[in-house]
């Protein structure tokens, strides 16, 4: 080949925002995504300040991601009878430089195509093409082989980026020994309403137990009358689990089919069940991750976002990281050039501290606190200082906002990843 060229495989968030950044720092790419016409899909997920930050290094606005989310201002845990576990500001309302989002997946996913097909052109995005393995030829190269409808096809590169999420066949390839999708057992129903915001108009809540709980934030600003897109997740823990499917789905149900696990939250200031009877439709799916593998990486291969590191929501930092990974390749590219270097300099900055994150939020994540007051009070308690005093609430998000990449200071501190203008 006459230059590098990186082939990406698949086009959701973590393969759009790695074409981005290799497109910013002068890396030649071509994505590769099974789905034949993009849509908007799914519902809400939340964007850190970390992610933030490198999204409007890439020229990524406030203005546009304001189209398809809001800024957060409050992350807040409350107990089953309605009083607060803990809460603390959120973005720039707690001194990060950057704010932090809650978007719709779609509407942020549909934004990040519309950018990348304005920069590199729509002929380097190539529809219809599953990528469904890769071959490591002897000069160095990699083929991709693929599979579309007019049937099979490969395309070369010097370089293999995998964002084909959780149940990536590059991955499979790469470590054919791994672990079925594991499932402790928790089932999740999505879905949105339009209602009024509560608490500080953009609060991510979270409400009642570590088995047994919602989550529910706005994922757009108020129209006229008050009234946001509100998105919720609703959790149950099933005690058995015989029957049901363990590879993942994400299908609509009728709200009737699972709303009266929720009867009992109703409070003064919000009204659980009204708010799941408001939505048009939910879609459930199983909490679902992978164990950690001990690398991304495989000479010129590389997984990234859920084909690396599929980890459980109650962190809300799968995207957040899948935006990381785009931008420490990168990195890694300016230092060692378009090389399974650069991989491997990746692999050795991410994989271990992330694959622990994987397992910290298997163990419930910054939702850790519901685990404590259940075991220390039963879930219910009038005064949580009594419970879980107030430093050792501050102490235990501290740590896991550490874990996570996103501490204050540290973050505010640091230099930005890919410095501005740089190329390969």
């Amino acid at each position: 080949m006459t230059q590098p060229r990186v082939l990406i495989a698949g086009g959701g968030i973590g393969g759009l925002a790695t074409a981005l950044t290799l497109h910013q720092i002068g890396v030649p790419v071509s994505v590769f995504e099974s789905v034949r016409d993009l849509k908007p899909l799914g519902v809400g997920i939340n964007l850190q300040p970390n992610a933030v930050r490198e999204l409007f290094d890439l020229g990524i606005t406030a203005e546009q991601l304001d189209t398809v989310g809001v800024p957060a201002r409050e992350w807040a845990l409350v107990g089953l009878n309605g009083n607060d576990i803990h809460a603390e500001p959120r973005g720039t309302e707690a001194g990060y430089n950057w704010p932090q989002y809650a978007v719709h997946r779609g509407g942020f996913h549909m934004l990040l195509y519309r950018v990348l097909s304005d920069r590199i052109g729509a002929e380097n995005i190539h529809l219809g093409h599953r990528v469904t393995g890769y071959v490591k030829n002897s000069d160095g190269t990699v083929t991709a082989q693929m599979q579309t409808e007019q049937g099979p096809v490969q395309h070369s590169g010097t370089l293999l980026i995998d964002g084909m999420g959780i149940h990536s066949p590059i991955r499979a390839q790469m470590h054919p020994d791994q672990p079925p999708i594991h499932w402790g057992g928790a089932l999740m129903w999505r879905g949105t309403t339009r209602a009024k915001p509560i608490r500080t108009g953009s609060s991510f809540v979270g409400l009642g137990t570590h088995r047994h709980r919602m989550v529910i934030y706005p994922i757009s600003h108020p129209d006229a009358e008050g009234l946001a897109q509100i998105n919720w997740i609703a959790e149950y823990t099933l005690d058995d689990t015989s029957g049901w499917e363990k590879t993942g789905w994400f299908r609509p149900v009728e709200i009737d089919s699972f709303a009266h696990h929720f009867d009992a939250f109703r409070y003064d200031w919000l009204d659980v069940p009204q708010m799941l009877r408001g939505a048009e439709i939910a879609y459930e799916n199983p909490m679902i991750d992978r164990d950690p593998v001990p690398t991304w990486v495989d000479g010129p291969v590389a997984l990234m976002g859920d084909a690396a590191h599929a980890m459980y929501p109650t962190g809300s930092n799968g995207a957040s990281q899948a935006v990381i990974d785009a931008r420490t390749i990168g990195a890694a590219m300016l230092e060692h050039g378009v090389t399974p270097a650069a991989l491997a300099a990746y692999d050795a900055a991410l994989c271990g501290p992330v694959s622990d994150l994987i397992l910290r939020n298997r163990g419930a994540g910054p939702f850790g606190l519901l685990n404590m007051v259940d075991t220390r009070c039963g879930g219910l308690f009038d005064d949580i200082d009594a419970v879980i005093p107030a430093a050792e609430r501050a102490e235990f998000m501290a740590k896991y906002k550490a874990a996570a990449g996103f501490a204050k200071d540290t973050l505010n501190a640091a230099p930005r990843r890919i410095p501005q203008g740089a190329r390969v």
